[in-house]
C-alpha cells in the first residue's frame, strides 16, 4: 500500500505509518514555511506510477536467491541501488508486497561485508552505494523480521559502523583526502568520492557517528576540484577542467546535503546545471547522470527540477522495455527508477 504523504521516520523498527498520517498536516504547516508540495510531493504523474510499478516488478522477478542482483556492474552497490528503488516507492518495507525483496537485499549486503575491514566489495563505488542504501534502510526496516529463519550476522547499525570506519581508514591512506576504486588507493577522484560522501552523509542523517574530519576532508577535496564555472575535475584534486556534467551534479548534490549552499563552488555548480537542463549523457553514463542530476536539481532549484523531471518521465517511458526493465539490466533499471523517485519523496536523503 502506497502512502505518499508520509514522512519517513527514523525509528528502531517499524515505520509508524498511522502516526505519520496523524501528524502530517501539523508538520506541513510548521516546516519553516516551506511549500508543502516541495516537501511531501503533490499528485504523482500516472506515467511515473506505471514506469515504477513495471520496473519494480522486473527487479523483484530478477533478484537472486541470495538477495543480490546480477548486473554488468557486479557488487554490493548494485544491490544497494535496487534496494533503494524499493524503499523509495512508498511500499511498506515490512509488510508490503515487496517486504521479502527488501529483507533479502539488506541481508545480502550485510552478509557480503568483510567482517574485519567493513568493506563492501567490489570497489569503493559499491561501498558508497551499499552504505547509502543501508542508511536509508536503518530505522525503517524491522530488524526483528530481518533474520527470520537465518542466523543473524550483525545489525544494520553495526554494519554501518564498520562501513564508516572502513571509509575513514581508507581516506587516511589517501593523500588527497578522497577515495578511488580500492580502499588502499593513494589517489582519488570526485566520482568515487561523491559516492562515499553521500553514504557518509546519509549515515550521519540516520544518527550514526560519522567523524567530522572524514567528511570535512572529502568536502575540501571536492571544493578544490571545482572551478569557477561549476566544472568539477575528475581527478587531480584541483581545477575543474575537463569535468563532465555528471561530476558537476555530484558536486552540487554533496554541497546541498552537507549544507554548503552559500559557497561559491556550490552556486557555480548549480548555475551550470540549470543552464544545461537539456544536457544528455550517452552510453553507460546516462543512468548515472540522471540519478545525480535529479537529486542535485531537486535540492537546489525546485522549479528547474520540475521542468527536467517532466522531460525525463517522457524519456524513460520510451526507454523502458516491455518486460519493465531498462536494458535488461539491474543497474540500469534501479538507477532509472531512482531518477524518478523524487516524485515520491520517501527516502530520507531526499529531504531538503
Amino acid at each position: 500500500m502506497k502512502m505518499r504523504t508520509l514522512l519517513p521516520c527514523r525509528l528502531s523498527g517499524l515505520f509508524l505509518w498511522g502516526a505519520a498520517l496523524l501528524i502530517g498536516s501539523i508538520l506541513t504547516v510548521s516546516c519553516r514555511g516551506q511549500d508543502p508540495t516541495l516537501r511531501f510531493g503533490g499528485q504523482i504523474p500516472p506515467e511515473v506510477d506505471v514506469i515504477y510499478e513495471r520496473g519494480l516488478g522486473w527487479l523483484a522477478a530478477n533478484q537472486s536467491a541470495d538477495g543480490s542482483w546480477r548486473s554488468s556492474y557486479q557488487g554490493n552497490g548494485v544491490t544497494g541501488i535496487c534496494l533503494m528503488a524499493f524503499l523509495a516507492s512508498g511500499e511498506d518495507p515490512n509488510f508490503g508486497r515487496y517486504a521479502s525483496n527488501v529483507q533479502r537485499a539488506v541481508r545480502s549486503i550485510i552478509q557480503s561485508q568483510d567482517a574485519s575491514t567493513g568493506y563492501f566489495s567490489n570497489s569503493m563505488y559499491h561501498h558508497g552505494f551499499a552504505m547509502l542504501a543501508l542508511s536509508e534502510a536503518y530505522g525503517v526496516v524491522d530488524e526483528s523480521k530481518l533474520w527470520q529463519g537465518a542466523k543473524p550476522v550483525r545489525s544494520i547499525a553495526q554494519s554501518l559502523d564498520l562501513a564508516i570506519r572502513c571509509a575513514s581508514t581508507s581516506q587516511k591512506k589517501n593523500r588527497w583526502g578522497g577515495w578511488r576504486y580500492s580502499p588502499d588507493a593513494y589517489d582519488a577522484d570526485t566520482s568515487v568520492t561523491g559516492a562515499i560522501l553521500m553514504g557518509l552523509l546519509a549515515a550521519r542523517n540516520a544518527g550514526m557517528d560519522v567523524p567530522d574530519e572524514t567528511v570535512n576532508a572529502a568536502l575540501e577535496y571536492m571544493r578544490r576540484s571545482t572551478g569557477k564555472d561549476g566544472g568539477v575535475a575528475y581527478t587531480g584534486g584541483f581545477g575543474g577542467m575537463g569535468g563532465s556534467m555528471s561530476l558537476t551534479a555530484i558536486g552540487a548534490l554533496v554541497g546541498a546535503v552537507s549544507k554548503a549552499k552559500e559557497t561559491e563552488q556550490y552556486k557555480a555548480c548549480l548555475q551550470r546545471l540549470t543552464e544545461e537542463l537539456e544536457h544528455q549523457e550517452g552510453g553507460s553514463h546516462a543512468e548515472y547522470f540522471r540519478y545525480y542530476m535529479a537529486q542535485a536539481l531537486f535540492q537546489g532549484d525546485y522549479n528547474a527540477w520540475q521542468k527536467w523531471n517532466a522531460a525525463k518521465i517522457t524519456e524513460l517511458k520510451d526507454l523502458q522495455k516491455d518486460d519493465g526493465s531498462f536494458n535488461s539490466n539491474a543497474y540500469n533499471t534501479g538507477m532509472s527508477l531512482l531518477a524518478l523517485a523524487l516524485n515520491y519523496r520517501f527516502l530520507p536523503i531526499y529531504e531538503r
